[in-house]
């Protein structure tokens, strides 16, 4: 059997297969006669090295802690293979974005607290053991020495103050803090450390975190911003043909993943299965599940072929409905298949598979779970500051910065800097993935006003749109 093809997650360094297993459709919901946890048997016999599940995915871990102890990946069964675990790259998710807050208090978007699979969940230390004790334990809270999670994903991040949340106390874990920041919690459980106070057995738990998030690339872009000492290391988000339709991720959060080398993992390759058979809006029950393998007027071959060609994208996630003997039959079969793509589709068949999802009527299946587009924006926070950088020649320096824009439907190609009217510079777009600003300098002529001097900054991108800031002048 040919092996499959693999590609790098970014910095992890792991090769992970093309096709995931996605911890939803049937492992989640499971229907009459489907058994889940021969689902996530076949995906490892077929070499499927990646397997998403999350704790909000009810049974999901559940089962596939009884996929691992029967495949020998679980450090609690006697047939415990060290080496054979090594080899698969288990990611779950966490939806807390909060590790310790004060008595009473709770943080907005911290919905999945209390009673869950029997445990007690405060926090999203409280989530890797739980995921621990299900996925490689006794399921009860307990789990072996030598069981870890090889990622930690922070779930479905939608606004700017969960971002920063996340990120509270990361410079400043001292166990007395009050608020902690679930990424302080798990660098210490990464390290082995327990700067936070919250892992005093310096547990190593997990090998890498990662952040998720259909809804808001804005946010997406904000968070690898601040992640300056890169302790985050792979985003999942939504990727399908319908995204520039959107406010996308293509050309705005995965491209900055990528520069960032970060691993991308694309999900809602099929938008859910509103694709197919159901109207737009999350999947919650048993017949919210597909069980198709694509349809005439829209193969899954293509869609995922479409996914896997969006650059930077390392795998793609894709829950599973059934699988069947005949492989012609078999959702994973065929999904597998799909993804054995040796290079990607040029561009002219990627926007001949956009045109068709177009046609058909499909581009509303993204509206529940992404942002309606605003377009190419404006470069944002633009502003100006005068510098006597000479002053024996009695002339003043204007350095003008701005944030990165916001890309619509094509990649960002450069940045125009207009002096009263005129353009007067050009600056490369770059993924802006620091805080670094992006800067031009001026120095009008000699004897020139700079409070005559008005100045704006337009994005131009690889389709010739513009968008223009407003007009402003220098501070003095």
């Amino acid at each position: 059997m040919k092996p499959l093809i693999t590609r790098r997650l970014g910095r992890t360094g792991r090769e992970i297969t093309t096709l995931g297993l996605g911890g939803q459709a049937s492992i989640q919901w499971t229907g009459e006669g489907i058994d889940p946890v021969a689902i996530i048997e076949k995906a490892y016999r077929l070499g499927v090295n990646y397997m998403d599940t999350s704790n909000v995915y009810g049974p999901s871990q559940k089962n596939y802690g009884e996929a691992f102890r029967r495949l020998g990946l679980s450090p609690a069964a006697g047939n415990y293979d060290p080496a054979a675990r090594k080899k698969i790259f288990v990611a779950t998710k966490t939806h807390f974005r909060s590790a310790r807050r004060p008595a009473g208090a709770r943080f907005r978007t911290d919905f999945s607290e209390g009673m869950m699979d029997g445990f007690n969940v405060a926090s999203s230390v409280d989530d890797v053991r739980r995921s621990l004790s299900l996925m490689f334990g006794d399921g009860q809270g307990g789990y072996p020495e030598g069981a870890y999670l090889d990622s930690i994903q922070f779930h479905n991040l939608n606004t700017m103050d969960e971002v920063d949340m996340i990120y509270s106390g990361l410079d400043d874990p001292t166990p007395g803090r009050e608020w902690m920041g679930s990424l302080a919690a798990m660098l210490d459980f990464r390290e082995g450390t327990n700067r936070t106070g919250l892992n005093p057995e310096k547990e190593k738990l997990i090998r890498h975190i990662g952040i998720t998030g259909h809804w808001n690339t804005a946010v997406h872009l904000h968070a690898i911003r601040q992640d300056q000492r890169r302790i985050i290391d792979t985003m999942l988000v939504t990727v399908n043909p319908s995204d520039t339709k959107y406010m996308g991720h293509r050309f705005n959060a995965i491209e900055a993943a990528a520069a960032a080398d970060m691993g991308v993992i694309g999900m809602k390759v099929f938008a859910d299965a509103a694709y197919y058979h159901k109207e737009p809006r999350f999947s919650n029950k048993v017949e919210d599940v597909y069980l198709g393998v694509g349809s005439d007027d829209l193969p899954s071959r293509e869609l995922i072929q479409y996914a896997l060609s969006v650059s930077g994208v390392t795998t793609l996630i894709i829950g599973i409905g059934h699988i069947n003997d005949d492989p012609g039959k078999c959702q994973l079969e065929q999904n597998l298949l799909a993804a054995q793509l040796e290079n990607p589709l040029d561009p002219g068949a990627m926007k001949a598979i956009e045109d068709r999802v177009t046609s058909l009527g499909k581009d509303p299946a993204n509206a529940y779970f992404q942002r309606k587009s605003t377009g190419l924006s404006a470069p944002r926070n633009v502003g100006a500051e005068a510098d006597s950088a000479m002053p024996l020649l009695g002339r003043t320096a204007i350095r003008i910065t701005w944030d990165s824009a916001y890309a619509g439907n094509a990649p960002i190609e450069r940045y125009e800097i207009l002096r009263n009217g005129e353009i007067i510079g050009k600056v490369p777009h770059l993924p802006q993935i620091t805080e670094k600003r992006f800067f031009f300098e001026d120095i009008p002529g000699k004897g020139e006003s700079i409070e005559n001097c008005h100045y704006t900054v337009r994005s131009v991108d690889a389709k010739g749109t513009m968008a223009q800031s407003p007009s402003f002048t220098a501070l003095p």
